[in-house]
C-alpha cells in the first residue's frame, strides 16, 4: 500500500530564492546520500496555482507503507545536516 505525505506551506516572498537554493541543496544531499532515502519512493516540490493560497508550496513524498515512512523519519531526525536543513526550511 503506498502511503503518501503531502504538506504545504507559504514562503515569505523575501525569502524565494533561499528558498529555491535551499531545495536544490536538498536533492544534491539525496544523491550524495542514496542509503539515507531508501524508503522513500519519490519526494516532489510543486507551487499552488489556483485554490487554496496560491503561490504556496507543496511537498508530496511517497513511501511504500507506513512502516517505512516511520522508519525514514526516525533516521532523519538523527541525521544533524538534514536537520540543519530543517531548521533552515522553517525559517523561510
Amino acid at each position: 500500500m503506498t502511503v503518501l505525505f503531502i504538506s504545504s506551506w507559504v514562503v515569505k516572498p523575501e525569502k524565494q530564492m533561499e528558498y529555491s537554493r535551499l531545495v536544490q541543496r536538498l536533492f544534491e544531499y539525496m544523491k550524495k546520500n542514496p542509503k539515507a532515502f531508501k524508503e522513500l519512493k519519490s519526494l516532489k516540490f510543486y507551487t499552488q496555482t489556483f485554490g487554496g493560497i496560491v503561490g504556496s508550496s507543496v511537498e508530496l513524498a511517497e513511501y511504500e507503507s507506513l512502516a517505512d515512512y516511520e522508519t525514514f523519519q526516525a533516521r532523519m531526525k538523527k541525521d544533524k545536516e538534514h536537520m540543519k536543513m530543517y531548521q533552515e526550511f522553517m525559517l523561510l
